[in-house]
């Protein structure tokens, strides 16, 4: 737990193995450790109450390396990895209610859903493609597989609703993808290992976490970034290198909009990037952060992921 404004760790505790994100709940009452046991079968989830910043028992979940939650609030869905299929469970005591399967999505793991909520698309980051769940029918009715073996990562629904920008870790940029159609609508470049998306508080520009790349086998090793994109006219603006090069993965946005909070997923930092300079400021933490959370957020509702907010 980081506190914001000393930008010193404030505590911390234990949860389940393998923690990879921090979940805010639908009815924004939790948020979720999603400890997906490095795919012992081994899985939980912890609830922490934001209130007071304490864990709850963890719950025992399969394999849950991320989790979303249908946009009426009657469904948390586990994100399934290991098993290739999406769990819809009760959001509060996490009772299954029914399975979809994703069998040609290897390596699902994030997503984010239409703007009257009747699908959602998923990322298949070994597929080098993503798919498209009818939730009304439960059912993948579409799939479509990127340009050069891309790896999708995040995936973050466009302000307007007009299209989807899908980080690319291997294309190093972003791909506009019009989910009525499932056709590619463009393509920006940004930086090594493109990874991480997070909408600004105003949603008029795009963060791109460009992680490095780390762990990408035959890519030129090459430093961390991060780069915002204007949506209106859907140009990169600028690209604020991170010191040391760093490996930016998964964050939030501070609730004034001032402060981008970033994951410094090999470095074992967290990053507090200034919105209007650029400048980073770092905070050590634990061994590999991956999801990282600021709570609260302004929003009604969230669709799950590190933040999701509507």
């Amino acid at each position: 737990m980081i506190d914001p404004d000393t930008f010193r760790v404030v505590g911390s505790f234990a949860v389940g193995r393998g923690p990879q994100h921090v979940v805010p709940s639908w009815d924004l009452q939790t948020l979720w450790i999603t400890n997906n046991g490095h795919r012992s079968r081994l899985g939980s989830v912890t609830p922490i109450d934001p209130k007071t910043g304490k864990p709850g028992k963890p719950l025992q979940v399969l394999d849950p390396y991320n989790m979303y939650f249908t946009p009426d609030g009657t469904s948390s869905i586990v994100v399934d990895e290991a098993l290739r299929r999406l769990d819809f469970r009760d959001p509060h005591t996490m009772k299954l209610q029914y399975s979809i399967s994703t069998p040609s999505c290897h390596g699902i793991n994030h997503g984010d859903f239409s703007p009257d909520g009747s699908f959602a698309i998923f990322t298949c980051e070994f597929s080098h493609s993503l798919i498209k769940i009818d939730l009304l029918e439960r059912r993948v009715t579409d799939t479509i597989t990127l340009p050069v073996r891309g790896m999708p990562q995040d995936i973050r629904l466009a302000p307007d609703g007009s299209v989807f920008y899908v980080a690319d870790m291997m294309a190093d940029g972003v791909h506009l993808l019009n989910g009525e159609t499932m056709t590619f609508d463009g393509f920006i470049p940004t930086g090594i290992g493109a990874h991480g998306l997070t909408i600004a508080r105003d949603g008029r520009k795009l963060y791109v976490a460009n992680r490095g790349a780390h762990g990408m086998h035959g890519h030129p090793r090459g430093p961390g970034s991060i780069t915002v994109i204007d949506f209106a006219s859907r140009a990169v603006e600028t690209t604020w290198p991170i010191p040391g090069g760093g490996s930016p993965d998964m964050g939030n946005v501070s609730a004034d909009g001032s402060v981008l909070w970033v994951s410094g997923r090999f470095d074992n930092v967290a990053y507090g990037i200034n919105t209007d300079t650029g400048m980073v400021r770092t905070v050590a933490v634990g061994h590999e952060p991956h999801g990282l959370t600021i709570w609260p957020q302004p929003g009604r509702y969230s669709l799950g992921h590190t933040g999701n907010m509507r």
